[in-house]
């Protein structure tokens, strides 16, 4: 029998928990907050996306060549198999997975109810000031006094939504052991951009691509809902491949996305507006654009509200077209931690047992979800990746 705890109470410390406490182990979760789980709350708008049917590693960044053994078949249907013991009813749409209920709050009880069935002892506004090993046990000091223990699973998340106790501390404790850390960034996150023309469409929210250029070069294209706001860009497609830009640009990159507004047209667009040449330019554009985007770029173009398509000639064409499927827009930063879902950088894998999840430079150490060099896209992939890492680490502290 150990004595095991587990500094962080959020989605992959609840889990390993839950694991860790079979075989009679001493289990104790150290929560910063006043409840644990509070991050799980937030999630999916207060639904909790927490799976997706597509668990593989397209959907991943970071040391994704290394992840495979944790996100195995075998691993993914001991977690679903969790959830189902749970009486987690699951409702999927497009491949996401959100509970029945439509609440957070029914994965984050589930969750905690489970542990304290177990037996685990949850002890929440413990802060976690310092963690040490000494004569073969390690000892941490909190500001509830000193806890010794036999194996320690850090949980404590990245620096993303720090006001729900994710502050980047569990870094600290993993850099006096000996681990490295690639720097952590925001990721799922807005866009901020440099233009002038900002203000103009702000508030819109517009169905189309974006594609990211990375010093020019085509990197990557997100389809879906774009939010545009008086800073530069949101929405899930740019969210998708914000963690990217964050790094390009802490790298000095030249980042930049081109907005297709028109992505869904099935004819040129020189097609599209000859068909209805009779109507205005604006006419036509608006019975599927919102006004403000129409309005801004025959701005821009310097094309006024009551021009027809035969009027211009064939470079205002070619500029009109090109301006509203390709209108470019550099990016200069990223919203800060305080808005991003998670965070891309962390704990490299390399100096992880992806086995076991114990630390390659601390034997008894363990090391799970936010805090290792993998980061998801939107759609329940951060959570699974969370709720994996934690059965794997829970599961292993038994093999002693």
């Amino acid at each position: 029998m150990s004595k095991v705890v587990i500094v962080g109470g959020g989605a992959a410390g609840l889990v390993a928990a839950i694991y860790a406490s079979k075989c009679s182990n001493e289990v104790i979760i150290l929560e910063r907050n006043s409840k644990c789980g509070k991050k799980i709350l937030v999630t999916g708008n207060g639904r909790c996306n927490y799976w997706n049917e597509e668990i593989n590693t397209a959907h991943y960044h970071g040391d994704i060549e290394l992840m495979n053994s944790i996100i195995s078949l075998n691993n993914q249907e001991k977690v679903l198999e969790l959830f189902d013991s749970l009486g987690i009813k699951k409702k999927i749409k497009n491949g996401y997975y959100y509970p029945m209920s439509n609440q957070a709050s029914s994965i984050r009880n589930a969750l905690v109810n489970e542990a304290i069935l177990k037996g685990v002892s949850i002890r929440n506004d413990v802060l976690v000031e310092y963690i040490n090993y000494l004569d073969n046990h390690f000892v941490l000091n909190t500001n509830i006094g000193v806890i010794n223990c036999d194996k320690v699973i850090i949980a404590t998340g990245s620096k993303a939504l720090p006001k729900s106790g994710s502050d980047g501390m569990g870094y600290n404790f993993l850099k006096k052991f000996g681990h490295d850390v690639i720097k952590p960034l925001p990721a799922l996150v807005q866009l901020i951009g440099k233009g002038k023309f900002f203000k103009q469409w702000s508030g819109v929210r517009s169905y189309g691509t974006v594609s990211l250029y990375e010093n020019d070069q085509f990197i990557r294209k997100e389809a879906g809902e774009i939010q545009l706001t008086d800073y530069g860009v949101s929405g899930v497609c740019t969210f998708q491949l914000s963690g990217l830009i964050a790094r390009g640009l802490y790298e000095q990159k030249k980042e930049q996305i081109a907005i297709d507004f028109l992505s869904w047209l099935d004819v040129s667009f020189d097609e599209y507006m000859s068909v209805n040449e009779g109507f205005t330019i604006s006419q036509i554009l608006e019975g599927s654009l919102n006004y403000k985007i129409v309005n801004m770029v025959l701005d821009m173009c310097n094309i006024t509200n009551e021009s027809k398509w035969s009027d211009l000639t064939i470079n205002e064409r070619r500029k009109l077209a090109d301006t509203f499927t390709n209108f470019k827009v550099d990016i200069i930063d990223t919203k800060g931690f305080d808005k991003c879902q998670v965070c891309s950088g962390g704990i490299p894998l390399k100096d992880i047992d992806v086995n076991t999840m114990e630390s390659k430079y601390q034997k008894g150490l363990y090391v799970v979800g936010e805090l290792l060099n993998i980061d998801g896209e939107c759609g329940g992939y951060n959570l699974a990746f969370a709720f994996l890492t934690g059965m794997i680490a829970g599961s292993s502290v038994l093999d002693d």
